[in-house]
């Protein structure tokens, strides 16, 4: 397999020189090129120019001098002008170790995958080079909420917000792609079902510099997010605030009626957990219910995880109108609208996952826990 390497850069000029110099040394022997798309306001693109001439490989640079759409749009031009079908996709950090670029060129020289993931979560793989607790528990929640997003085209993907991958660029239709910000293996992935496998590895410290994440990525990571998967999450919206309203009103006419607030709160909540759940069989999750197993069973998990959840929610509200003193009707709106994140992420992930991918990654766990297996290296 021949290769070109897509290198996004933006102020990396002290990583490019190791950078070259261990790529060169793992794919030694191999047809390969190292395309840079920089972006950069200081003297990167000279650095680069100079590094390319040291290097005993092709290394190719396009400054942009007007970026647009982010990492993820020179991602896309790299694509563009790059001479091999199969494309590698890096950041110039050195936080994605160029050693493992073998183990993915293996795995898609098997002829079964278009695209093969790096993934940081996948067994063995580890998320280490994260900053601290706080963007390690970021990476975390943003790749549950965009699994919960997208249960289908990501059943079998750990990490779809990595940005180390192996892609087969004739599986892509390139004009189709939207890239906003960082995330750009998120707008493949969800553009189409492709055929993909993992590798884990160990994401690394910074070689040198400063990270690039931003509030400002975040933003644009969940608008992006939003503008890929609207459909599906709207119409749950809609049925969860159809239900948030039900709930409301049948709370407030059983105050009226006489009924502390508590033992109301927990009629309309159970009322509203039934009536929601038919609205997501029919409505929301339509598309996916022949892939989840039976409908009892899609009830029992449905039903259990929003019972717990108003277990938890309605102690929550007391505090809120004995502590707080807010009023009932408005302190159970302010914990309704906190639990609906999480309500999503469950149906998604769990309640309407296929069957296939559970029975699958049951099969590989037992297959892993088999006695005289051996593991190759």
């Amino acid at each position: 397999m021949d290769l070109s390497i897509i290198v996004p850069t933006f102020n990396e000029g002290p990583n490019v020189d190791e950078l070259l110099r261990r790529i060169g040394e793992t794919l030694e022997g191999r047809v390969f090129e190292v395309i840079f798309v920089d972006d950069s306001s200081d003297d990167t693109p000279a650095v680069i120019a100079a590094a390319a001439e040291r290097a005993g490989f092709p290394v190719r640079l396009i400054h942009r001098d007007v970026p647009t759409a982010g990492l993820g749009g020179a991602v896309v031009e790299g694509f563009r002008v790059a001479t091999s079908r199969w494309c590698l996709v890096m950041d110039g950090d050195l936080q994605h170790p160029p050693e493992d670029i073998p183990r993915l060129i293996e795995r898609a020289e098997r002829g079964d995958v278009e695209v093969v993931i790096a993934s940081r979560y996948a067994s063995g793989g580890t998320s280490k080079g994260l900053a601290d607790a706080t963007r390690t528990a970021v990476s975390r929640a943003s790749t549950a909420l965009t699994k919960a997003m997208f249960p289908r085209k990501l059943a079998g993907c750990t990490d779809p917000m990595t940005g180390f991958f192996l892609l087969d660029t004739d599986a892509v239709d390139l004009d189709a792609l939207r890239p906003r910000g960082f995330k750009i293996l998120l707008e493949i992935l969800a553009r189409r079902q492709l055929r993909l496998d993992e590798v884990p590895f160990d994401f690394a410290q910074r070689y040198a510099g400063q990270s690039k994440a931003t509030f400002t990525q975040g933003i644009r990571f969940l608008t992006q997010l939003a503008m890929l998967r609207f459909g599906r999450m709207s119409a749950f919206a809609l049925v969860g605030g159809v239900g948030a309203i039900a709930n409301l009103i049948i709370m407030w006419g059983l105050i009226r009626l006489g009924v502390d607030y508590v033992p109301a709160a927990i009629a309309a909540s159970v009322i509203t957990i039934i009536t929601n759940f038919f609205l997501l069989e029919y409505l929301v999750f339509a598309d996916m219910r022949s892939e989840s197993g039976r409908m009892r069973a899609r009830f029992v998990k449905s039903f259990t995880f929003n019972g717990l959840e108003a277990i938890i929610r309605i102690p929550v509200l007391s505090i809120l109108v004995e502590g707080v003193h807010i009023p009932a009707v408005l302190a159970a709106a302010l914990t309704l609208i906190a639990a609906f994140v999480l309500r999503f992420m469950f149906h998604a992930l769990v309640v309407y996952a296929p069957a296939r991918a559970r029975r699958t990654a049951a099969a590989e766990t037992a297959e892993a826990v088999s006695p005289g297996r051996t593991l190759e290296p």
